[in-house]
């Protein structure tokens, strides 16, 4: 069985909930990622961040100079994760809807890749 651990990526980058949007977007930059997970001090996930969950406001932020929105106003607080011993296969047929792209890796409990 090919598993997701085969394909993902090592964990290199993440975000805190209180983190600002534009440092935020930076680091997904740094990542190449559309997302990150989003771990609390003990490295648990607690939410993802995409950039699709930025756009909103984004375009209302900037009309409102508004710089004070964090990651933990627009993630998501119920992400969607994976095992990294999971299927590669089912994972694949669960991605052509319209679901995320992009799953955290979770193992023992800590986030361990993407």
């Amino acid at each position: 069985m090919l598993q997701i651990r085969d394909h993902m990526s090592r964990l290199t980058h993440s975000l805190s909930p209180q983190l600002g949007l534009a440092e935020a977007l930076d680091r997904l930059h740094q990542a190449d990622s559309s997302g990150l997970p989003v771990l609390d001090d003990q490295k648990r996930l607690i939410g993802f961040l995409s950039e699709q969950d930025c756009i909103p406001s984004l375009l209302t932020g900037s009309y409102h100079c508004d710089s004070r929105t964090r990651v933990e106003d627009l993630m998501s607080r119920t992400p969607l994760f994976v095992s990294p011993d999971d299927s590669i296969l089912d994972l694949a047929r669960q991605m052509t809807g319209a679901r995320p792209k992009v799953y955290p890796g979770r193992e023992g409990g800590k986030v361990v890749g993407i």
